[in-house]
């Protein structure tokens, strides 16, 4: 049974990693279980942070480079796409090379990049290194995990995950603040910037006091084709929910895209079922609350991280607020996935996770409704409220995730169920700010002609409509210079209108993304393996 247990890598075998049972280090600062924990949550909050805290620049970036409604969109999407795609790849790369030169790599990889970002010209080399940032961000994800697995003992390990776990949350959901502040009283370059010093500690951090675990039984090859096969899959989706609202739903390019996307979903399917060591093992995917699990993470992103697209634009381009002020108004949203987390982790230790996540998507899913009647004269604190209960209804899905996927993974599959977690959050991100991108597109390219007569504006051509159009997506009001206060006052209520009956309806498909996590959540429960998974390091 010892043996079981101390094997977590996935490797079937091997020898235990050398850590005490009471926690205590072997030998001075290096492998000590809570400087460890300090070492990797510094890595593991500069990728979570990156984020969101972009969320904030967007509308500085746009204006800055002059970007179009889709450049901003593939700041955030190549982004989290990379990070998705690799999370699972980059885990077995540490279980083979062993996770602390994994995560050494990984932030110096990222904060090379950042630094890249901030020196940046144009929208094309942004968008580039934030594809790295991704590569590099999905190297630190698995390997603080399995750092933390094979240093801590069986009865503090649930408590240092927990801490990770609030570190992410506090860390998503601090990042529009922080945003805020760099970029009002510096620039949006500082938003990438400040990863180079963060990097710099954790390195430094992590030479000294991380201790190197490999299993012995690591992988030997990779599943070239399955990364290829599934990258594919998935920019053929994203890129197609994204051109539609400019090619037309019933385009043949963005059919060819979404058929191409099926395709490669299903090549890869059959190719992971054929391969001797597959980037993803299908037979995980037979313990239906572990495929609950990965459902709800990605349908809990898309609401989250796609409805937080566009509240930034509301916040600064609708109702005229400085990017500090914009990150504030989102503090209540900040500060209750901070207070919630503790809570939430109280209750599926009581409960089993599955009440927790089904309250806590319900939550998520009134919240959404509710910002669904924001409008142009809405106060603060009914914004807060809304905001508020968004944390809130957040806190249990980040909380209790881990549990839920990895507790109900079998032991020699633990990393990559770990890895799983993360890659579903990520892609929910993606696709979130891709369909809710969709949809305030369409809405816009709908209602903006009609709604520019009704006011009794001048007749635009439609290359000048198109033009309005994209302005309007983001709220911003297509008034030219020059162009006469009355008239210009009319063509701001059109835009501001327009863009909120968008964001309206796109946070109606969120409120209802979430209605069906709420059912997913309902399929969960505490994995058979959660409490062998507490066993990593125990000697």
């Amino acid at each position: 049974m010892t043996s079981q247990t101390i094997d977590t890598t996935g490797s079937g075998g091997g020898k235990a990693p050398e850590a005490p049972s009471d926690g205590s280090p072997s030998s001075g600062l290096r492998g000590h279980p809570w400087f460890t924990l300090i070492t990797v949550a510094v890595g593991v909050m500069m990728v979570a942070l990156d984020g969101t805290i972009v969320a904030i620049a967007n509308p500085a970036i746009q204006k800055d480079l002059k970007a179009s409604f889709a450049d901003v969109q593939w700041i955030t999407n190549g982004y989290f796409l990379a990070l998705a795609v690799s999370l699972i790849t980059a885990g077995k790369l540490g279980d083979r090379f062993g996770h602390r030169q994994t995560f050494l790599i990984g932030v110096t990889g990222f904060a090379a990049a950042s630094g890249a970002i901030g020196l940046s010209s144009s929208i094309a080399a942004v968008v580039t290194f934030r594809v790295l940032q991704g590569l590099f961000g999905a190297l630190l994800m698995p390997a603080a995990l399995g750092l933390l697995r094979a240093t801590f003992p069986a009865e503090k390990l649930n408590m240092a995950i927990g801490i990770w776990g609030m570190v992410i949350g506090a860390s998503t959901a601090g990042g529009p603040i922080l945003g805020g502040v760099l970029v009002e009283h510096v620039n949006w370059q500082s938003v990438f910037f400040i990863n180079v010093p963060v990097g710099a500690i954790a390195l430094l951090l992590g030479l000294l006091i991380l201790l190197d675990h490999r299993a012995e039984n690591a992988p030997r090859s990779f599943d070239v084709l399955g990364i290829a096969l599934l990258s594919a899959a998935m920019f053929c989706l994203v890129w197609a929910l994204i051109k539609a609202p400019t090619w037309g739903w019933g385009d043949g390019k963005t059919w060819a895209f979404l058929g191409a996307s099926v395709l490669g979903f299903a090549l890869f399917s059959f190719w992971e079922t054929k391969v001797r060591e597959p980037l993803i093992p299908l037979g995980l995917f037979r313990s239906v609350p572990l495929s609950a699990g990965v459902v709800l993470m990605v349908l809990m992103a898309i609401a989250f991280m796609g409805g937080l697209f566009f509240v930034t634009f509301y916040l600064q381009n609708v109702h005229g607020m400085k990017p500090i002020d914009a990150g504030l108004h989102l503090l209540p949203l900040t500060g209750m996935m901070i207070v919630g987390s503790p809570l939430a982790g109280a209750a599926i230790t009581k409960l089993g996770p599955r009440i927790p996540l089904a309250g806590g998507m319900a939550a998520t899913a009134i919240a959404m409704y509710g910002m669904s009647t924001l409008d142009t004269d809405t106060g603060s604190a009914v914004m807060s409220l809304w905001f508020a209960l968004l944390g809130l209804g957040l806190a249990p899905v980040m909380v209790g995730a881990t549990e839920v996927i990895v507790g109900n993974a079998p032991m020699e599959l633990s990393g990559v169920a770990g890895g799983l977690q993360q890659a579903a959050m990520q892609i929910g991100g993606s696709l979130g700010t891709a369909v809710l991108g969709a949809v305030m597109a369409s809405k816009v390219d709908g209602d903006l002609a009609g709604n520019w007569k009704d006011a009794g504006l001048p007749a635009l051509t439609p290359a000048q409509l198109d033009q309005a159009s994209e302005a309007v997506q983001v709220g911003v009001a297509p008034v030219a210079k020059g162009t006469p206060e009355a008239i210009a006052a009319k063509i701001t209520d059109v835009a501001h209108d327009t863009f909120i009956s968008g964001m309206s309806l796109a946070s109606l498909v969120a409120c209802g993304v979430a209605v069906v996590a709420v059912f997913v959540a309902l399929l969960t429960k505490r994995g058979a393996n959660a409490e062998a998974g507490a066993g990593v390091g125990h000697i």
